[in-house]
């Protein structure tokens, strides 16, 4: 899939946000995320009743795309054609994939989740998408949906494919090390950046263990 607009996802952290956290909190700690560099953002589709998602989108956009980072929303791909976004992350193979690829009026980005199963790399590869996460690789409160993943399907998936790897869930600075022998681009982070007090600190810890592997 051609990547939109200019923008594309670089190796390094995916940040991951929740649009049902504070927006003024949030739009302050993601303007001091951006400033240490992220390979791209995602919005979580965990909107509250009532929320202005358009609105909000284009805030995040704003502030993104003043760094040349691109936005993703996670699922909702209809929202492609409405706002500045610039891909769709999904947690699972749609059903109706043709149809998105065919409704959507420009190029953008588009990656997915995976687990255990390599058949979802597979069809990753086969369908040109951007980039697979892999999710769960710890045990996390925010991707408790995921499965944990092994280490060595990673490395099966980074053996075969030479679509770009990331990985999700539970990673930690104290546990990066572990992953140290993995093939993979960057790492995907929702609480272990958003949740701190000083969010763009908690990023320079994730890019130390990232610039050594």
């Amino acid at each position: 899939m051609t990547q939109s607009l200019g923008r594309k996802i670089t190796p390094g952290i995916y940040l991951i946000i929740d649009p049902s956290m504070d927006e003024l909190l949030l739009l302050k700690k993601l303007t001091l995320c951006l400033k240490e560099g992220v390979a791209a953002v995602q919005i979580w589709d965990n909107f509250n009743e009532g929320q202005n998602i358009i609105e909000f989108i284009r805030k995040v956009c704003e502030l993104s795309h003043a760094e040349n980072t691109p936005v993703l929303i996670n699922n909702k791909w209809e929202l492609i054609n409405k706002t500045e976004l610039d891909g769709v992350h999904f947690d699972e193979i749609p059903d109706n994939y043709p149809e998105v690829v065919k409704s959507t009026i420009r190029p953008y980005i588009i990656g997915i989740t995976c687990n255990n199963d390599l058949t979802i790399v597979s069809w990753a590869n086969k369908n040109k998408l951007d980039y697979v996460s892999f999710c769960s690789m710890f045990p996390s409160d925010t991707a408790n949906s995921c499965e944990i993943v092994r280490f060595d399907t990673v490395q099966q998936a980074s053996d075969h494919y030479s679509i770009p790897i990331f990985l999700a869930g539970g990673i930690k600075p104290e546990n990066m090390d572990q992953l140290e022998k993995l093939d993979y681009t960057g790492i995907a982070i929702v609480s272990g950046i958003m949740s701190s007090e000083k969010p763009n600190e908690s990023i320079k810890k994730y890019q130390d263990k990232l610039n050594k592997k």
